[in-house]
């Protein structure tokens, strides 16, 4: 097989990527799937796809190979290791191990207790990140053979960050319509992992009342809405309420009358 061929038979796999990571946002197929497409762009050892949980300040596996312990330091050490906050900016494309300074590696927990171990000497962690700016995530990928120079996979990788961000990102998935059927009917699917009470607060901010307003309509204390609308902030990684206010304006969604 040619070098050229190669090359497009990785861009090829890319628009399968492409294809699984749309699917998986809509809920028709899981993000497992995504992996699996992602396999034919580079051949990996592990991966894993992780969504990051703002409320409890931990990422969560949403696919993946690497071994128990693996994952469960990026799950919940990894946003603490010192090649996260170079890994967060939201500025830079994907780290790849090759291109980490090895005083970064030898300050790295999550490089000398777990991918060293694995005999990992190549793959590439990347940020996953909303259209908003919101942090969602992260797509983990590590081989234990070195990958040849030049590497046109580096770049197809880059290029499906936005796919797979959205694959991720708990407030992506359903179009508005559907979102608002959700907030009437507490059994159907739920944008940002928020409880139906959560939603039905999110509809009263809207309208721009105020915690006793709400807590009036809804039957409910005033501190206990306080509490939800902590929870919703948290959850989908906003500032305030206005904030919330108006992504559920963008999402359709409306108090009940």
């Amino acid at each position: 097989m040619t070098a050229e061929r190669s090359r497009a038979d990785i861009l090829d796999a890319a628009v399968q990527v492409r294809e699984a990571a749309r699917s998986a946002t809509s809920g028709a197929t899981g993000v497992d799937t995504v992996l699996a497409a992602l396999s034919e762009v580079m051949e990996y050892d592990h991966a894993s796809l992780v969504q990051w949980d703002p409320l409890h300040r931990r990422h969560t596996t949403l696919a993946g190979s690497y071994p128990d312990d693996a994952t469960a330091y990026i799950e919940t050490r990894l946003h603490h290791d010192p090649v996260f906050s170079v890994l967060r900016s939201p500025a830079r494309g994907g780290l790849w191990l090759k291109d980490v300074p090895w005083q970064l590696l030898a300050a790295s927990p999550g490089f000398q207790e777990v991918l060293s171990p694995l005999g990992i000497e190549d793959g590439v962690a990347q940020c996953l990140f909303a259209t908003d700016g919101r942090y969602v995530g992260m797509l983990n990928v590590s081989t234990r053979r070195p990958r040849r120079a030049p590497d046109p996979a580096r770049a197809v990788v880059t290029l499906l960050t936005e796919a797979l961000a959205a694959a991720v990102d708990p407030c992506a998935g359903p179009p508005p319509e559907e979102i608002a059927a959700d907030a009437r009917h507490p059994g159907a699917r739920r944008p940002g992992g928020l409880s139906p009470r959560e939603l039905q607060v999110l509809a009263e901010l809207t309208a721009g009342r105020t915690n006793r307003e709400i807590a009036e309509r809804l039957f409910i204390t005033p501190r206990t809405v306080g509490t939800h609308i902590e929870h919703i902030l948290a959850k989908l990684d906003l500032p305030n309420r206005a904030a919330a206010a108006a992504r559920a304006a963008a999402w359709g969604i409306e108090p009940s009358r």
